[in-house]
C-alpha cells in the first residue's frame, strides 16, 4: 500500500514536481544574494535616526521599509514623480536601485502559478500536495528498507539507481517535508481557506491637529531600533487628520505627527506569526541559510525523480506481470515473495497461475508488505523467499520478522514456507530457515514443513508443487520455465591457461565489452556499468541453468575477465575453456552489490585462493588512488596456478598493492591461505584495529579456515568476523 502510494504521485505528477523543486533551488539564492548586497544597519541605529537621515536626503520621504534580509528602501514623490532607492542607512543616501529583478520575479510568477493564474496556483498546491505524499510515504519505505528508524543511516545495498535513490532522500526527506507543507500553508492563505490575521489598532478618532513634529524626536521612533523595523509610513503633507503608522517585529501603531505621541497599537497575533514564520522557512527570507539549505535539499528532487524512474522500470522487468491478481482481502491463497534478483518472483508467477487456473483466488505481494488483517479470506499463507549473503533477508523481505515479532499472536491461516538457494553456498536457504524458527516461536500453525529448492530447479519445484497439491486437495503441476535476463553476446579475445602441471587445468578468460546502447548507458542496465566482483551470467549449451562467474575486471578496465577452472563433468565450465579467441558465448550481468571494496582511504585485506583470486584482482587494478590493500592468496604451486604473477610485481611497482602474502599447498610443506593470516598475525590484527576491511573470495571450506584463523587473531583485540561482517568491513563471495 505504501509503496503504491510513493509511486503513482510520482509518476503522475513528476513534471510538476520538478518544476516545483528546481524553480524554488533557483530561488532560494536570492535571499543569501540580498542579504549580501544589501547594506545593513550598525548596531544600535534606531528608527529616529534612520528616518531623519533619510528625510534630509529626500525630503519628500513617503515610505520606509526594512526586508526581512535588511535591506532598506526608500519611497518617495517628487515633482509629481514617484521615486525609490536601496538605502545605505550609515548615510541615508542611495547604495543601489530599488527597481525589482526581473529574473526573480519571472522564477516567482513560474513557481507560483507557472504564469497561468488562479489555475496554475491550484495546479503548483497540486503539486507540493504530491511532494507532501511522496516524501511522508518515501520516509516510511526508507524505514522499512533499512529495518526500522534506528538504522535509518545503515549502509544500503542493491542496484546503484535505487541506492542513490535512497542516499538523496535519506538527507533531502525533511527539507522537502518541510518546503511542501509550507507551500500548502501559503496556498491556502492565497485563497483565503485560513482565517485572517490579527486586525490592525482602530484609527484613532482624535489627533493633536498639528503637523511638522520631526521623527528623530518622536520617543516611540527612538526607542525602536532599526532591527526590529518592518515599514514607516509618513503623514500625507498638510494632512493634520493623518498620522504617522509604525510596522515592526512586535506589532503595529499609529504617531501623532504634530507631537509624537503614540496614539494607538496592536500587538502581532499569535496566527500572524504563526503565518511569518511558515513564510520564512518556505521562502528563506529572514534565514538565507536555511534557505540555501532548502534549496540544496530541492535540487535533490530532480534526481530522485530520474532514479525512481529507473528503480520502477527496474522493478517492472525484475517482476514478471501477474494476471488476475486478486486483492489481498479477497484472495483464498497468499503468495508472499522473498527475492534478491527477482528470480524468485518468477516460481511465483508460476503457481500463481497453476492455482488460480484451478479455480483458486490468489494474491501475490512481497513478504514486506505482510499485513494479516488484511487477508480478510485466505485460507494458506505461502512464503517463497531466497537469501541474501550470508543468512540475511533479500530485498522485498526486508521487515518481514520485525512485522511478525511484533504480533500478538500468529495469524489463523496455515503457513508454508518454500526455501530458495545454492546448496554450494553454507548459509544455504538461512533466510527461509529463519522466517520457519520465528513462525514456530510464535506458534504458526504449519501447512507443510519448510522445504527448498536448489538452484532454481524446476524439477524440484515440480516435486514441492506435487506434495502441495496434495495438502489442498488437488492436483497440482507446476513447469516453471526460468525468465532470464536479457543476455549478450561475448567475444573472446585472449585467453592464459594454468593448471595443468597440478590437475586443475584453469583458463584467464577476457571478453571484449559489447556494443552498449544509449538506454543501456542511462540506465545502467546490460555491461553498460560493472565493477569487479559483479557476476556474469554464462548460459552453457544444452542447459537452461545459467552459471554465475566473479568479474576480475571493471567497465573502466575497458573488457571482461573471469577465471575459470575446469571442473569434472563441469558443463559450463568444460566449454569455456574450450573457447579459443574468437569464438562467442552467451551470458548476461548480475550485480553482486554484497561484495563491495567500499569508498575510503581505509586498508583492505583480500583473502583469496585458486580462481577467488579473480574479483580480488580486480579491485587491486582499479586502485588508481594507491589504497592500502594487502593481498593474502593461496595456490597449489607457484609454477603452475600463480595467476596475475607478473601483473603482481608491476602493481606492487604502482602501489596499487602494498604487500603481497601466498601460501602454496602443494610443496614440501603444505601452506594454506588461513596459515599465512595467522602467519602476519600481528600486522592483521593491528591493521583491523585501525579500520581495515575484509574481503574474502573463494571457496566454501577456505573461506571458513580463513574465518576460524581471523576470529583466533581478533580475540585479543575483542572483535570477531561476525562483529565486522555487522559493521561492513567483511565481506564475502564464497562458492
Amino acid at each position: 500500500m505504501i509503496r503504491a502510494v510513493h509511486r503513482w504521485p510520482g509518476l503522475f505528477a513528476v513534471a510538476l514536481v520538478t518544476i516545483l523543486s528546481l524553480s524554488g533551488a533557483a530561488l532560494s539564492v536570492f535571499p543569501a544574494a540580498e542579504r549580501i548586497a544589501a547594506p545593513q544597519a550598525e548596531a544600535g541605529l534606531t528608527v529616529a535616526t534612520l528616518a531623519a537621515r533619510i528625510q534630509a536626503n529626500y525630503p519628500g520621504v513617503e515610505q520606509i521599509r526594512r526586508s526581512p534580509s535588511g535591506r532598506i528602501t526608500a519611497y518617495w514623490f517628487h515633482q509629481g514623480r514617484p521615486g525609490a532607492v536601496v538605502i545605505d542607512p550609515a548615510t541615508g543616501q542611495g547604495a543601489a536601485s530599488a527597481d525589482p529583478n526581473q529574473t526573480l520575479r519571472w522564477l516567482t510568477n513560474l513557481h507560483r502559478a507557472l504564469f497561468l493564474g488562479d489555475g496554475g496556483r491550484i495546479a503548483m498546491a497540486t503539486g507540493a500536495l504530491a511532494m507532501l505524499v511522496l516524501s511522508l510515504s518515501g520516509t516510511a519505505l526508507v524505514a522499512r528498507r533499512v529495518g526500522g528508524w534506528r538504522h535509518w543511516f545503515a549502509p544500503l545495498r542493491g542496484p546503484l539507481a535505487g541506492r542513490l535513490h535512497v542516499e538523496i532522500a535519506r538527507i533531502a526527506v525533511v527539507g522537502l517535508v518541510l518546503s511542501s507543507a509550507t507551500a500548502l500553508w501559503m496556498s491556502a492563505s492565497t485563497f483565503d481557506l485560513l482565517p485572517d490575521g490579527g486586525a490592525p489598532p482602530t484609527f484613532p478618532a482624535e489627533l493633536s491637529g498639528e503637523t511638522g513634529f520631526a521623527p528623530e524626536q518622536m520617543t516611540t521612533l527612538q526607542q525602536t531600533p532599526v532591527a526590529e523595523l518592518r515599514e514607516l509610513s509618513f503623514p500625507y503633507p498638510g494632512d493634520a487628520t493623518d498620522a504617522f503608522t509604525l510596522k515592526t517585529d512586535r506589532g503595529t501603531g499609529y504617531l501623532d505627527q504634530g507631537d509624537g505621541a503614540l496614539l494607538a497599537w496592536a500587538d502581532l497575533a499569535v496566527w500572524e506569526r504563526v503565518s511569518e514564520t511558515i513564510y520564512m522557512l518556505h521562502t528563506g527570507q529572514g534565514a538565507a541559510t536555511l534557505g540555501l539549505v532548502l534549496g540544496l535539499m530541492a535540487i535533490g528532487v530532480p534526481a530522485m525523480t530520474a532514479t525512481g524512474v529507473l528503480v520502477w522500470l527496474s522493478g517492472r522487468r525484475r517482476r514478471p506481470r501477474i494476471r488476475g491478481n486478486q486483492p489481498a482481502g479477497r484472495a483464498e491463497t497468499i503468495l508472499l515473495v522473498g527475492s534478491e534478483g527477482g528470480s524468485t518472483w518468477g516460481f511465483a508467477a508460476t503457481l500463481h497461475a497453476a492455482l488460480s487456473q484451478a479455480g483458486q483466488g490468489v494474491h501475490v505481494g512481497p513478504m514486506s508488505a505482510f499485513a494479516p488483517k488484511r487477508y480478510a479470506k485466505a485460507e494458506r499463507i505461502i512464503v517463497l523467499v531466497a537469501t541474501y549473503g550470508d543468512g540475511k533477508a533479500p530485498a522485498s523481505a526486508k521487515g518481514f520478522l520485525d512485522r511478525l515479532q511484533a504480533l500478538d499472536r500468529a495469524p489463523d491461516i496455515p503457513l508454508a514456507v518454500l526455501g530458495f538457494g545454492d546448496r554450494s553456498f553454507p548459509a544455504y536457504c538461512a533466510f527461509a530457515k529463519a522466517v520457519t524458527a520465528a513462525a514456530q516461536a510464535k506458534g504458526w500453525l504449519e501447512l507443510m514443513p519448510l522445504d527448498t529448492i536448489d538452484r532454481q530447479s524446476p524439477q524440484d519445484f515440480a516435486r514441492w508443487g506435487r506434495a502441495f497439491g496434495a495438502a489442498l486437495g488437488i492436483p497440482l503441476e507446476l513447469a516453471h520455465q526460468p525468465v532470464l535476463p536479457k543476455t549478450e553476446t561475448l567475444s573472446l579475445v585472449s585467453r592464459r591457461d594454468y593448471g595443468a602441471e597440478v590437475q586443475a587445468p584453469t583458463a584467464i578468460l577476457r571478453f571484449a565489452l559489447p556494443r552498449v546502447t544509449l538506454w543501456q548507458r542511462m540506465t545502467g542496465t546490460g555491461f553498460a556499468r560493472f565493477t569487479a566482483g559483479d557476476l556474469v551470467g554464462v548460459l552453457p549449451d544444452g542447459s537452461a541453468v545459467p552459471r554465475l562467474y566473479s568479474l576480475a575486471s571493471s567497465r573502466r578496465d575497458g573488457f571482461i575477465e573471469i577465471v575459470v577452472r575446469k571442473l569434472p563433468g563441469g558443463l559450463a565450465s568444460s566449454q569455456l575453456t574450450e573457447l579459443a579467441p574468437g569464438d562467442t558465448v552467451t551470458a548476461f550481468l548480475r550485480r553482486n552489490p554484497g561484495f563491495r571494496a567500499g569508498r575510503g582511504r581505509t586498508p583492505l585485506i583480500l583473502i583469496g585462493a585458486g580462481t577467488g583470486i579473480g574479483p580480488l584482482v580486480g579491485v587491486v587494478r582499479g586502485n588508481a588512488r594507491q589504497r592500502p590493500i594487502h593481498l593474502f592468496f593461496g595456490m597449489r604451486h607457484p609454477d603452475s596456478d600463480f595467476f596475475y604473477g607478473a601483473e603482481f610485481l608491476k602493481w606492487k611497482d604502482d602501489r596499487r598493492l602494498a604487500r603481497l602474502v601466498t601460501a602454496v599447498s602443494r610443496g614440501a610443506r603444505p601452506h594454506y591461505v588461513q596459515d599465512a593470516l595467522r602467519g602476519e598475525a600481528s600486522q592483521v590484527a593491528e591493521l583491523i584495529r585501525d579500520g581495515a576491511h575484509v574481503m574474502v573470495c573463494g571457496g566454501r571450506d577456505m573461506a571458513a579456515g580463513a574465518a576460524d584463523a581471523l576470529a583466533e587473531i581478533l580475540a585479543p583485540i575483542g572483535l570477531t568476523p561476525a562483529v565486522l561482517k555487522a559493521e561492513g568491513r567483511y565481506v564475502e563471495d564464497v562458492y
